[in-house]
Parts: C-alpha cells; structure tokens; sequence
C-alpha cells in the first residue's frame, strides 16, 4: 500500500508534489496517469478519443487497483478517480493516508495552459476544451475529493517543495493508525 495518496484536478500539483514529497522520504513515487499510458501504449487522450471515456476510466480502474495493493511508496492519482463510488472505496480501504491537492479555478487553468503535456495527457470530457470545463467538473467533483481526504492543502500559496514538506510533517506528526478513518 502507498505511504500517502495524493488526489485532486489536473493542475493541482500532484505529480511533482509526488517526487518532492518522495525525494522527502527516500521512498518512490509513482504518477498513476504514467503507468495508465505506457501499460496502454499511448496517451490518456488517444485512449479517450478512439475507445471513449468509460474504457479510459475502466483503465484507471485497474491501474488503481494495482498500485493500491502493491506500490509502497507516494501515489499520485488522475484527477477523475474519484469519480467512481468503487474507486472511493478502493482508497478508503488501501489508499489512506489520502491528501487532497487543491487550487482555484484561475490557478488551475494557468497552470494548465501553460504546461505542454495538456493536450496529450488531459483530453477534454464535456466535448469542449479542457480549459473551459474547469469550474463545472471541480463542482461536480469537489464534494467526492473531500470524502476521501483525511488532509486537504492548497497548492496556489506555496511552493511544491514547501507543499511536499507540509505533508511530510503531517506525516511524521500522525500515527498511522489515526490517519485511517473508520467507515
């Protein structure tokens, strides 16, 4: 099971968080979106277009899984995994502790637009751009991302580093067992 899972939106911060924080602990890391593509052979967005979004999420599913039960080390997530009640569960159950990286809705379209791999690895779900379908799913998704968050930390006022060195501490400042919530 991971030390720490990180979820949240795309553009969050999850995966560099995910190396700093690493890099922290002398532990590895793994960026679920990543091994998503190269067990696929081919971007998120290439799956989502030719195979449609239910086999992309059908996909995300089992690489969840998989990294749930066996990588001992940092997890970033995609940022739709909450998406799914078994995937919630999944989490609950294997994936604690479980930080939830926010940012506002300016910050993240920043971010967003200005970070190459947009296009390949963040395809648009609503038919629209993935920059103007920002605001509508965070809605959706919000209340799901904070169901599975046992610490919540907003990544738009600090530095990743300072963001990986906060979680460490919590890390260290928290017994393990008091970190799983009980159903």
């Amino acid at each position: 099971m991971p030390i720490v899972t990180l979820i949240g939106y795309r553009g969050t911060g999850k995966s560099t968080v995910a190396r700093l924080l690493a890099q922290k602990l002398a532990t590895p890391w793994a960026d679920a979106d990543a091994v998503l593509e190269e067990r696929l052979g081919c971007t998120i967005t290439r799956v989502v277009y030719d195979r449609g979004e239910a086999a992309f999420r059908d996909a995300e599913s089992d690489v969840l899984a998989d990294l749930l039960a066996t990588f001992p080390g940092v997890l970033a997530t995609g940022g739709g995994v909450v998406i799914r009640e078994a995937n919630r569960q999944l989490l609950d159950a294997q994936g604690r502790p479980i930080v939830w990286l926010t940012a506002p809705v300016a910050t993240i379209r920043r971010r967003l637009t200005a970070d190459p791999a947009t296009a390949d690895r963040r395809p648009a779900l609503r038919g629209h751009d993935a920059l103007s379908e920002i605001e509508a799913t965070l809605d959706e998704r919000e209340p799901l991302y904070r169901e599975c968050a046992d610490q919540t930390i907003d990544t738009s006022v600090e530095s990743p580093d300072a963001v990986a060195e906060r979680i460490a501490a919590w890390l260290s400042a928290t017994p393990r067992a008091a970190e799983r919530r009980q159903p």
